[in-house]
């Protein structure tokens, strides 16, 4: 994880926003399992408004490893209004190269 010099103002904002986050609506069925589950649309509506109201942002990239053709790495970056940020990287291997 990287992070700019200071988060003070994120980790704040981050905070009021968690405080006010309900749980993601169970609206989507997984038939093999036979139960149901929070898709990632229904993640989104959950935390959208509260990160929103809070000065907080969300960016996610994906980009190739050169090194490792069969890889992608997807990149995600919390940003604050005041500059500050967060961010992390998970390299992941495709099931398909579809």
């Amino acid at each position: 994880m990287n992070q700019s010099e200071s988060i003070a103002k994120l980790s704040e904002a981050l905070a009021k926003a968690q405080g006010v986050m309900e749980g993601a609506s169970k609206d989507s069925n997984n038939p093999f399992f036979k139960s149901k589950y929070a898709d990632l649309s229904s993640v989104w509506d959950a935390c959208r408004k509260p990160l929103s109201d809070n000065g907080l942002s969300v960016v996610q990239t994906a980009d190739f490893i050169p090194e490792h053709p069969d890889m992608v790495c997807i990149e995600t970056i919390l940003c604050h209004a005041s500059g500050e940020w967060i961010k992390g990287r998970w390299a992941v291997k495709p099931v398909k190269a579809d």
